[in-house]
């Protein structure tokens, strides 16, 4: 008993359309939007947090190298001025050690006065000392 269309008594007959369902599904389509856009920013938030750790982590190593290689030439600095070793190496340029005789010494109660030329080229300079 197969009818066609034409031949169906209700033909003429149409749905109406129901405007509150259509605004609920419109609303509730909206609601999913703003979910899962949520849902998008949350993990893009995630991610980015997880970037920075493991870029804090590399800078953190980075920071221990260079402070490490830091020690490291304080400590070759310290050898290299070592008292001994600069006495080595001033006596091979030829320096010899000092004697008393060659330090002056500049007594408490004398003031210690500028050259003449000093004095000359800049007056702020002169016996305000």
């Amino acid at each position: 008993m197969q009818r066609l269309p034409s031949e169906q008594r209700n033909t003429r007959v149409r749905r109406e359309r129901d405007v509150r369902a259509l605004s609920r599904l419109v609303l509730l389509l909206g609601c999913g939007l703003v979910l899962a856009f949520g849902f998008v920013l949350a993990a893009r938030q995630h991610f980015a947090g997880i970037q920075f750790g493991y870029q804090s982590e590399s800078l953190r190593k980075e920071r221990q190298q260079l402070l490490a290689e830091q020690q490291q030439l304080l400590l070759e600095k310290e050898q290299v001025s070592a008292p001994a070793r600069l006495e080595f190496a001033a006596r091979q340029l030829g320096l010899k050690p000092l004697k008393a005789g060659q330090v002056g010494t500049q007594r408490a109660n004398e003031q210690r006065r500028p050259p003449l030329a000093t004095v000359l080229v800049n007056p702020a300079a002169s016996l305000n000392r």
